[in-house]
């Protein structure tokens, strides 16, 4: 037999639209766009962007607002991180040009669409289309609000430490220590002198002396892995009942976690209080919605304590070890401590401390790790926390879909059907092996049996 060689082939000039080949969209899309069409998204959007397009026959051709925040959601479920990496999976897939809407032969907008689109769009409405989610899941039952658990992540700036600037006279890190090299005598200073003379240097990293020229925002910090670089934090107010996340915040990376904790709890207060002004919404929320409030070590300090005891939110903090402590002058301070190291001493504290680890660290794992939001690829606060309202709100409705589906993601949908698959496999192996125990097969397909399962 002759082998086959790939030879060029001569592509038809016109081809009917009914002879291109077609797949069945992506059944997770279906469902997604199911829940959103049904509770009138498309609408609520248009109708909250309406003031930002002056006009439909000047300038360039925009996208529906619904459109835009759907590409921004399928950055969340395909994991992509840029808006350049959303224009080239949508305009790719079949399946996501159906979930957008688009026929087999439009084309699809491109990232500089996207771009222009954010920057058109304000934060707060970016906001509102948050707490639209908010009250989706509050529909379907998924927002208590009485216990709530806040913990932060930093994620990495789209700027590199070596074109920070000094905040004083502008220079680069490189120009900055060729003077000091000069200054302290050394003429002709080479790389080896620059990196003994940095070396030996106290405090080279600090954000009052130094910033990025092009993200001002960015905060020179050290990350979960122990390098430094330029970062922002994210604070996330998730419900311990159900794992929403009710509110994100974006803020310093260098600020501490007793400082942020306020932004976010006030961000809290507000979406729940939107919750509650709809009849509909606010029968699932609970009464005594922010009584309770979870999070670990780093947030411990008296004067949260004391403010969480002024505003009646019972605490369940995680204390550090800080050894004997003097308390003299101090009885309030002492009190709130105390009060909260009963409560984590007791059944209920114990029980709350191990759950946070689950519905904390949970949406940072979906969100930034297998969501790609590590790393941004956006300059500037408000158009990061753009965004990532957007993203978080993708990851509510995954919660949504979970319920529905058992899955949240497409990805995870695909492993479901494989997982039910093997077991279809291991129930035919398993009666198979029942029916011949004395066949010298028995062995080995009471073993895929096993593997199966």
């Amino acid at each position: 037999m002759a082998m086959g060689r790939k030879r060029d082939r001569q592509q038809e000039m016109w081809i009917a639209t009914n002879e291109l080949p077609r797949s069945r969209g992506h059944i997770f899309y279906d469902w997604a766009n199911q829940v959103l069409n049904a509770a009138g998204f498309d609408a609520f959007a248009e109708a909250e962007c309406i003031r930002f397009y002056k006009s439909e026959t000047m300038g360039r051709p925009s996208i529906a607002p619904g459109l835009y925040f759907r590409m921004l959601l399928i950055g969340y479920f395909e994991g992509i991180d840029s808006e350049r990496g959303i224009a080239w999976r949508c305009a790719d897939s079949l399946s996501l040009k159906s979930f957008l809407g688009y026929g087999l032969t439009d084309a699809t907008p491109d990232h500089s669409t996207i771009s222009r689109t954010r920057r058109l769009i304000d934060i707060e409405t970016h906001g509102r289309i948050f707490t639209w989610m908010l009250q989706v899941l509050a529909n379907h039952g998924l927002v208590d609000g009485k216990t709530i658990g806040v913990d932060a992540t930093t994620l990495e700036a789209n700027a590199a430490m070596r074109s920070i600037v000094r905040r004083d006279t502008g220079e680069s890190y490189s120009e900055f220590l060729t003077r000091l090299a000069k200054a302290s005598g050394i003429e002709t200073p080479t790389k080896e002198d620059l990196a003994k003379l940095d070396r030996k240097r106290p405090n080279k990293g600090s954000n009052d002396e130094w910033e990025h020229p092009h993200d001002p925002d960015a905060k020179i910090t050290k990350m979960k892995d122990g390098r430094t670089h330029l970062a922002h934090k994210a604070e996330h107010a998730v419900d311990m009942e159900t794992g929403a996340v009710l509110a994100v915040t974006l803020q310093d990376a260098n600020a501490g976690d007793t400082t942020t904790i306020c932004e976010t709890l006030i961000t809290v207060a507000k979406q729940i209080e939107t919750l509650i002004e709809d009849a509909e919404t606010a029968r699932w929320v609970a009464p005594n919605w922010l009584s309770e409030f979870v999070t670990d070590k780093g947030y411990h300090s008296n004067e949260t304590l004391i403010d969480l005891k002024e505003f009646e939110i019972r605490s369940y903090v995680s204390e550090p070890n800080r050894g004997r402590r003097n308390w003299i002058g101090k009885e309030e301070e002492r009190a709130a401590v105390y009060a909260n190291r009963r409560r984590i001493r007791g059944e209920r504290g114990k029980r709350l401390l191990r759950r946070r680890g689950l519905m904390l660290e949970r949406p940072f794992a979906h969100c930034y790790e297998t969501g790609g939001m590590r790393r941004v690829h956006l300059r500037g606060r408000e158009n990061i926390l753009k965004r990532l309202l957007i993203h978080v709100a993708g990851f509510n409705l995954s919660l949504v879909l979970r319920l529905m589906i058992g899955k949240g993601t497409p990805r995870g949908l695909q492993d479901l059907a494989a997982t039910y698959f093997l077991v279809v496999i291991g129930l035919i192996a398993r009666l198979q092996s029942t029916s011949s125990i004395g066949s010298p097969l028995h062995t080995q397909k009471h073993f895929i049996s096993r593997c199966a399962y």
